[in-house]
């Protein structure tokens, strides 16, 4: 079962991701979309599957830090751009199965996941 855990290596929320997937024997490849990138069609894939609105990181600082005009009018579109050209807006982590998408890192959602 091919398992990919996309993220950003320094981030708390994607050490926690980490922690657990490792204690619980989860074999995994790790993907980290800042030192690697992310593709359109990765992102087009999660937004689908979970919503934009639950994939965009708008309480990271980059989000913040956008103008107005940047912030204001997301559409789907818009959003898969903004993450596409920083990564950082993507909601950390994403856990690809061939199961199913999980954004963000809740131990009883994973634990749910793998029973």
């Amino acid at each position: 079962m091919s398992i990919t855990l996309y993220g950003i290596k320094n981030c708390d929320t994607m050490k926690k991701a980490r922690t657990w997937l490792d204690t619980h024997g989860v074999a995994y490849r790790f993907h980290d979309y800042k030192a690697e990138g992310i593709d359109k069609a990765h992102l087009t894939a999660w937004c689908q599957e979970l919503g934009w609105e639950k994939v965009l990181n708008r309480a990271g600082t980059t989000f913040r830090a956008l103008s107005e005009a940047d912030k204001a009018n997301i559409s789907e579109a818009k959003a898969i751009a903004l993450m596409q050209q920083q990564p950082s807006m993507i909601k950390r982590p994403i856990l690809e199965t061939p199961k199913k998408r999980l954004a963000g890192f809740k131990p009883e959602e994973y634990a749910a996941l793998f029973k």
